[in-house]
């Protein structure tokens, strides 16, 4: 086979006809050999009190918002629930980096950032509750709706982040991903136009081990997830997802660079599930105990506990105060999903399209005829059918 050789047509190193040389320097783009963190290092004291304080009080009601959530699902108030025990410093890192007028682009398993930015956990959890296709206003909150196919929330932040910069907006989207979520195609599709586009849009990617049970090893031969920003020529970053301080430090710097038209940012947080994928999972089948206790050692809220001691900013006050906030938390999503919701079956059609297509329209008339005739205990009329 001849390779033809075109160099001494130019005398341009790898010049071909029609081929441009690669454009940037991909060593900007590189992410840290090893994760961001700030607990444990001098960057820590440098952070402000009041920042760090507020971390902590987060994290404590976030861990208690998972466990009674959890518990609901176990008494059959929620159909299901993905639990992000053991992830709530990414949660609540990526809802306190936004400004009011931002985006947050959840997945099912971020119904924690979804509270931490405001929205009642009664309507971030009507999702998976079974009553509705998302509880709440996502205009209002600034939120759009829980994305349970994996990574189908990607594309839209990046055309939300990209519509905005056209009409002036000074809004940055958020989209947050599992490392399953990185196999889709939505999330490959979504990182080229955002590079290319220049969008104003961060993903933050929760690697926490496991695809349900498929472990990373099983998904991806890059050195990390964040390398995979270079080929997209985006910045990637790599942070201890468990390191409250250190997500919160890399997301805004993420936000705030994209927010000045820097482009967007990858962000890999290493952090862990320490409960199931959902109630409806048997982790033990395809990890050990082991595994998870050594992660439990590293859990972001023992970490902030000790970081935050040792240089003198947290007292037991502190800690009973957070507490309380916790349980007075927990006490209201007990008191509120114990009554039973009124529904009402027509309002399946009711925004699904802005305007009803025929066959709506059709579903809805049957629909219609059949709960008449429940109420009058007829059959409806094979016409209705």
């Amino acid at each position: 086979m001849t390779v033809l050789d075109h160099r001494h047509h130019t005398g341009v190193p790898g010049w071909l006809p029609g081929a441009t040389a690669p454009r940037t320097d991909p060593a900007p783009f590189l992410p840290d050999v090893s994760p961001v963190r700030a607990i444990g290092t001098p960057v820590l004291e440098k952070q402000d009190p009041a920042l760090l304080r507020e971390l902590y009080r987060r994290l404590v009601i976030g861990r208690r918002y998972n466990q009674q959530a959890t518990t609901l699902t176990k008494q059959g108030r929620l159909a299901v629930y993905p639990a992000s025990t053991g992830q709530e410093a990414c949660q609540v890192a990526a809802a306190l980096v936004l400004r009011e007028r931002d985006w947050l682009f959840p997945s099912y398993r971020d119904t924690l950032a979804v509270v931490s930015r405001g929205v009642d956990p009664l309507e971030a959890l009507t999702l998976l509750r079974g009553n509705a296709h998302t509880g709440y206003d996502p205009r209002a909150s600034r939120t759009a709706p829980l994305c349970t196919p994996l990574a189908t929330q990607a594309p839209h932040a990046v055309g939300l982040a990209h519509a905005a910069r056209l009409s002036g907006e000074p809004v940055v989207a958020l989209a947050m991903l599992g490392d399953g979520g990185t196999s889709e195609g939505d999330f490959h599709e979504a990182l080229n136009f955002a590079a290319v586009l220049r969008a104003p849009v961060v993903f933050l990617v929760q690697n926490n081990g496991y695809a349900i049970s498929v472990p990373l090893s099983a998904q991806s031969a890059a050195p990390s997830l964040a390398h995979k920003a270079v080929g997209y020529g985006m910045a990637g970053r790599l942070v201890d997802g468990n390191d409250a301080p250190a997500v919160h430090s890399v997301l805004a710097e993420a936000v705030e660079r994209a927010r000045g038209g820097g482009g967007p940012t990858l962000v890999e947080a290493l952090t862990y599930r320490i409960e199931a994928h959902t109630n409806a999972d048997d982790a033990t089948r395809y990890r050990d105990e082991p595994e998870v206790a050594a992660w439990r050692e590293h859990d972001p809220i023992l970490l902030m506990d000790r970081a935050l001691r040792d240089l003198g900013l947290l007292d037991d006050e502190l800690v009973r105060r957070a507490a309380d906030e916790a349980e007075a938390l927990a006490a209201r999503m007990r008191a509120e999903f114990h009554v039973e919701p009124e529904l009402d079956p027509m309002a399946l059609f009711a925004h699904v399209y802005a305007e009803q297509t025929p066959q709506l329209r059709e579903q809805a008339a049957q629909l219609a005829a059949e709960l008449a005739a429940e109420a009058e205990g007829s059959e409806p009329s094979e016409v209705a059918r």
